[in-house]
């Protein structure tokens, strides 16, 4: 466990006074963050990682799996001796930020972290019986995958898992908010799922939907043409006859 009393490398000024009553927050979206009451803290990327591997799990974790998965290349005894300085280097806020119960450490509960409140926001947009946020709530909150500049393999297998979950939820926004007429956000939602996956289908056939419910065949027409170029550019196929008909049903609009 860290002391209180001791202070890390990296700690933003104030913190330290603030370590007993301070308001924590962690950001795995679009790159990593920690906050300490609203300030942003600098960290070792050792301890970062350590953070965010322990933010991507809701249970305790052994010190051993902990510390073989953050540095898999060495001795048993060198990882052991590297999480007990990403530890320290946490500074006073280290045991508020985790929590030791004998072998095993967790993200304390207290802390904030925007991915899994992305994830029960994403997970409430694909229930009917769930209201549809306000304006851009949504949208903001699952624009971005999580920690996309890392490749360690417990990073990839969770990104991968978030950007399914927020592609699936950005493209029931956008039909839910075309049902409920509300078109220019629905357009905006679904261009964020065709910004996060251009090749994906169900996300143009959303974007389009939402277009032609506004009437503007144009800008549906238009969406198509460039996911058809891009289709045949990337991977030399032609879009499904599922999103033609959408065009033809809709407007009768001839595409090819």
């Amino acid at each position: 466990m860290v002391s209180r009393a001791v202070v890390g490398p990296g700690i933003a000024p104030g913190v330290r006074a603030a370590a007993g009553a301070v308001a924590l927050g962690i950001g795995l979206l679009g790159g990593f963050q920690l906050w300490a009451n609203r300030v942003a803290v600098r960290l070792p990327f050792g301890s970062q990682r350590l953070l965010a591997f322990l933010a991507l799990r809701e249970r305790p974790v052994l010190r051993s799996h902990v510390a073989g998965a953050l540095w898999p290349e060495t001795t048993e005894a060198r990882a052991a001796a590297s999480l007990r300085s990403a530890l320290w280097r946490l500074g006073p806020v280290g045991p508020d930020l985790v929590s030791s119960s004998g072998r095993h450490l967790q993200l304390a509960p207290t802390v904030a972290v925007d991915l899994r409140r992305s994830v029960a926001l994403a997970r409430r947009l694909l229930d009917p019986a769930e209201p549809v946020p306000e304006r851009g709530v949504a949208i903001s909150a699952l624009a971005r995958d999580l920690l996309p500049d890392w490749f360690d393999e417990w990073v990839v297998v969770e990104r991968e898992s978030f950007r399914q979950l927020r592609l699936h939820a950005l493209e029931a926004l956008c039909a839910r908010l075309t049902d409920l007429g509300r078109w220019p956000e629905a357009v905006e939602a679904g261009l964020a799922a065709v910004a996060a996956e251009p090749l994906r289908e169900s996300a143009h056939r959303a974007l389009i939907r939402a277009h032609l419910a506004e009437g503007n065949a144009v800008e549906a027409m238009h969406q198509y043409e460039a996911f058809r170029r891009l289709l045949l550019e990337e991977l030399g196929l032609e879009p499904s006859p599922a999103i033609r008909a959408l065009l033809v049903e809709a407007r009768g609009v001839t595409v090819g």
